[in-house]
């Protein structure tokens, strides 16, 4: 009785040993779960969304290990990210911390926003003036938000909010050199993210990539606590389930 009861808490043990290498593996070499914690990536990325991000993508470095552990030199198996891609990154000055943006600068680019309008390489990024973007505010006030759609050189077109009428402060910037080996990242939220025009954030190196951000599995508007499972039909946004991120 004494044998079968181990051997039986052997077994478990095993098959618990197995479905957690399983994981990692999946969660290492193939998808990993982020969720949104802040509006930067508005109108594309809400507070809420929970996405898959594709590891693969870019190839593999330390970052793409759990905790970063060092035991890749550089990337391996590594493929550029294209510009436009939104890619999940480790923060450059605390790689303790993920980040979230639009990759808008390649390695060699000049960047620069003047009057709230992106310019790559000196010219000017075409922007294209759309219906305002609604948002609710302080006490559930309706808000109107100017919303335009940027289209890069590439092609890639997205959605793009700014806040404070090209008078943000990174609405005007100098000239940004994108070093080698580095991209330069901007959010879509345009008054409302921290990003490569900021000295806490800058370029990214491509050893930071952690991967591509590829399709949002679940979102909730946050009106439900995790102990209310009642109140998550409701709090469930279900048109941005499945939902393909560009």
């Amino acid at each position: 009785m004494v044998k079968r009861s181990l051997e039986s808490l052997y077994e478990l043990a095993k098959t618990v040993v197995l479905a957690g290498a399983i994981a990692i593996g999946i969660r290492t070499l193939a998808f990993e779960p982020f969720n949104i914690p802040s509006g930067s990536m508005i109108p594309t990325l809400l507070v809420g969304d929970y996405l898959f991000v594709s590891k693969y993508s870019y190839g593999y470095s330390r970052h793409s290990m759990p905790w970063s552990l060092p035991i890749i030199d550089g990337r391996v198996f590594a493929d550029e990210p294209e510009r436009g891609d939104v890619a999940v990154f480790k923060k450059p000055t605390d790689t303790s911390q993920d980040f979230i943006k639009r990759i808008v600068g390649m390695p060699g680019d000049t960047i620069q926003v003047k009057d709230g309008i992106l310019h790559i390489n000196g010219e000017p990024v075409e922007r294209r003036r759309v219906e305002d973007y609604i948002a609710t505010g302080p006490l559930g006030r309706t808000i109107k938000v100017s919303q335009y759609v940027e289209t890069l050189p590439d092609g890639a077109s997205y959605r793009i909010l700014e806040r404070q009428g090209d008078r943000g402060e990174f609405d005007n910037t100098g000239v940004f050199q994108v070093r080698p080996g580095h991209y330069f990242m901007m959010g879509d939220n345009r008054d409302n993210s921290v990003d490569s025009r900021s000295t806490s954030v800058g370029q990214v190196p491509f050893e930071n990539f952690v991967g591509r951000a590829e399709i949002i599995f679940f979102s909730t508007d946050g009106t439900a606590a995790f102990h209310e499972i009642w109140k998550v039909p409701t709090a469930t946004r279900f048109s941005r389930l499945f939902m393909g991120i560009e």
